[in-house]
């Protein structure tokens, strides 16, 4: 799985994400200053889960219908970035073959998935 990590999720997320042998990017690498925008168009190029903590992609998939690959947002404002590893560990375990083409939101132990009809997949 292509994953794409928004500024602000965690650089451990990243590490732990390249050490399962997935094939990561990171904005902070990229471009740090990305719009969402444009993450979101690279990540659907690319065929690329996104993963925020930014609510804005909420915003630009549902309302606006935006094509995605896949967008994991996590509602984790005052996790540490060892907490966002513990979750996203569980996530991927549990879950990582619902991920891909799907909005995706975690808050308060609880995944919620929404297939939509501008998923890339």
């Amino acid at each position: 799985m292509k994953i794409l990590v928004d500024v602000g999720v965690s650089k451990m997320v990243e590490e732990w994400l390249a050490r399962q042998r997935f094939d990561v990017k990171a904005v902070r690498d990229l471009n740090p200053s990305m719009a969402d925008f444009d993450i979101l168009a690279l990540a659907v190029t690319e065929e690329r889960l996104v993963i925020t903590m930014d609510k804005d992609f909420g915003e630009m998939i549902v309302r606006s219908g935006l094509p995605h690959a896949g967008v994991l947002l996590l509602r984790l404002e005052d996790a540490t970035s060892a907490e966002k590893v513990v979750v996203v560990q569980h996530i991927f375990a549990s879950y990582l073959d619902v991920l891909p083409g799907h909005y995706c939101v975690y808050q308060r132990g609880r995944l919620r998935v929404r297939g939509l009809p501008g998923s890339a997949n």
